[in-house]
């Protein structure tokens, strides 16, 4: 169960009654994914929701593709009399699943995963349920690009029991046979059936019919903002800052954090390029060109300059003031121990619930989930890659409506500095890893404990997250160092290549002609990178600069407009000081920036393009 928006004693809202969502379409149409996100978004909301898949029950019941009848799915030839007695039995078991989850569970919302083709197989479910006082709505989901279904067919379906062992292509082909035996013999869903929602090529269009009420707009609302295209979600938190322990200073990343910055920058391209080769190694179908990647940070300092190296590289960075850590009151700046002694008794309600409880003008993890609602909106909408560099509590609380935790584990989640998550939307729920990519200052304290920006952020005290959840994140984390100090080198020794150019250019545009930069521009450690052609140019220069030097002073014949002349070799002391003033500020810009590359981090400029 993901973490509930809202709560009611019953887990029910009692004005949207029960609700009973079955799935319509032609296999490899995307209900499966839309099952699963539906039932994600719904569980978020404090609905209790569960999806009941009728293929996943016929693999429990039967097994792999091989112990299915011949004829099981045949829909042209009839069928043997125990082949539809096993279908039958099938669908009335899974069906009185459903209702028990009604009556036994408490349940709100079921979605029935199932093919639902013919408009005889869904009057009997209409009618069943209705006269039991279920809600039925039908989720009708069309697809007319075979390139969906083809890919949909490659990433989902040959990696199910049904064609365990079978070749890609053999298998492949043999689901195009089972999908162009039912298009034959498939029905729409017209307006007389009841209501239904049709979603053409998962969220391109959306038709809608009698959905009325609160939950049922509430599920249309979603089903507008999601879609199967591949892509993946990073979680990072931010760089260490100068003044840690406090909320309301909002201080800038101290030395160590932007070197973490750098670090971060370096492991996001490194498993980026690994995921790709991943993929290529399972036989899945990888783009040419790479997805592009969208960063999504804070408006706190911490958090947006510990995006600067992306946007140095090029990235598109995008601050929302709307995900900035939670408030923690009037515990701000205080340890463990100084809530406990000072606040004793705010402490005791709080350890009775870390997740609900809000302490005096603070913010509490639910409502940091409230304020949070339009992020999950935006992300689901999202069809790049996805980086979000934000503030461990924003993280836990996105990772909750992803990963689906349960409310009493969201605060005790450890999201250590350091480390970047890895999320991959799937048709059956969603893929999570943890790499760990920097071990410096500002990661651990003395005993080892990850360290945070405030107490409200911390997990001391607030309960653990069990063993076999599979969101253990700082626990689970693969080392990545060294790929990530690689990618770092070769990115440091690529901007001081790019660097250097640009600094030569700059000086002979600041000197005035290739021959006075050549003669009075000073030489740097990796600026001496001339080619012959260059050689020869500066040679010719050193000419003329010398027979335009073995003119007297009052020999003025010839001389430019703009050129100004002083005693020895044409020129002013004042234009002398100007020019030798020219040259430390180009110095000045040199060294900044070579240290920059070798290892020094210096922060920007307060007219900064960062602040974007």
């Amino acid at each position: 169960m993901a973490a509930p928006l809202y709560v009611t004693q019953s887990g029910r809202l009692f004005h949207a009654g029960l609700i009973l969502i079955v799935t319509v379409g032609l296999p490899a149409r995307g209900k499966t994914h839309i099952s699963r996100a539906l039932e994600r978004y719904l569980r978020w909301l404090g609905v209790k929701t569960r999806v009941y898949s009728l293929g996943d029950y016929r693999r429990k019941v039967l097994g792999g593709a091989q112990n299915v009848p011949p004829d099981y799915f045949a829909t042209e030839s009839p069928r043997s009399e125990a082949t539809n007695a096993l279908r039958r039995r099938i669908k009335n078991e899974l069906e009185e699943q459903i209702h028990d989850f009604y009556t036994v569970e408490g349940g709100q919302v079921c979605i029935l995963d199932a093919n639902s083709g013919s408009k005889k197989s869904r009057k009997e479910i209409y009618q069943k349920f209705e006269s039991r006082g279920v809600h039925v709505i039908f989720l009708e989901s069309l697809c007319d690009k075979e390139e969906i279904i083809t890919a949909n067919i490659r990433s989902v379906k040959l990696s199910s029991p049904d064609y365990a062992g079978w070749d890609a292509d053999r298998a492949v082909a043999d689901y195009w046979g089972r999908i162009r035996d039912q298009e034959q013999q498939y029905e729409t869903v017209t307006e007389d059936e009841g209501p239904f929602i049709k979603v053409m090529n998962v969220g391109e269009r959306i038709e809608v019919n009698r959905i009325e009420g609160y939950l049922q707009t509430r599920c249309c609302f979603y089903l507008m903002n999601i879609h199967v295209q591949p892509r993946t979600i990073y979680f990072a938190r931010s760089g260490q800052s100068l003044i840690e322990h406090s909320y309301k200073a909002d201080s800038d990343l101290s030395p160590a954090g932007w070197e973490y910055a750098e670090r971060l920058k370096a492991a996001v391209v490194a498993r980026r390029k690994a995921l790709r080769e991943e993929k290529k190694a399972n036989g899945e179908v990888v783009s040419s060109q790479e997805n592009p990647l969208i960063i999504w940070t804070s408006a706190r300092r911490r958090a947006y300059h510990t995006a600067w190296p992306f946007v140095s590289a090029g990235y598109k960075v995008v601050q929302k003031p709307i995900m900035s850590e939670i408030n923690p009151g009037v515990w701000d700046g205080l340890s463990t121990q100084e809530a406990m002694e000072l606040y004793p008794d705010e402490w005791d309600r709080f350890l009775s619930d870390p997740y609900a409880h809000r302490a005096p003008r603070a913010e509490s993890y639910h409502d940091l989930s409230v304020r949070l609602e339009p992020v999950i909106f935006e992300m689901e909408r999202q069809r790049d890659d996805l980086l979000i560099l934000a503030h461990a509590s924003v993280i836990r609380c996105l990772l909750a409506y992803l990963v689906g935790l349960p409310p009493n584990e969201v605060p005790a989640v450890e999201i250590a500095r350091g480390d970047l998550v890895e999320v991959t939307p799937a048709s059956y729920g969603v893929i999570s890893r943890a790499f760990h990519f920097w071990s410096g200052e500002g990661r651990g304290g003395a005993t080892g404990e990850n360290l945070y920006e405030n107490f409200a952020e911390s997990t001391s005290g607030k309960g653990s997250v069990l063993a076999d959840s599979g969101v253990n994140f700082a626990a689970d984390a693969i080392s990545m160092e060294r790929e990530a100090e690689e990618e770092e080198a070769l990115d440091k020794e690529a901007q001081a290549t790019s660097v250097a150019r640009k600094i030569k250019g700059k000086l002979l545009r600041r000197l005035g002609s290739s021959g006075e930069a050549a003669r009075s521009a000073p030489s740097l450690p990796g600026l001496a990178e001339n080619s012959l052609e260059e050689q020869d140019g500066s040679s010719h220069d050193r000419r003329q600069t010398q027979s335009r030097d073995e003119r007297t002073t009052g020999s003025d014949a010839g001389y430019e407009e703009d050129d100004v002349l002083s005693e020895g070799d044409g020129e002013s002391r004042e234009g002398s000081r100007a020019r030798a003033s020219e040259s430390s500020y180009i110095l000045y810009d040199q060294f900044m920036i070579l240290g920059h590359l070798r290892g020094r981090a210096y922060p920007p400029s307060p007219a900064s393009p960062m602040i974007l």
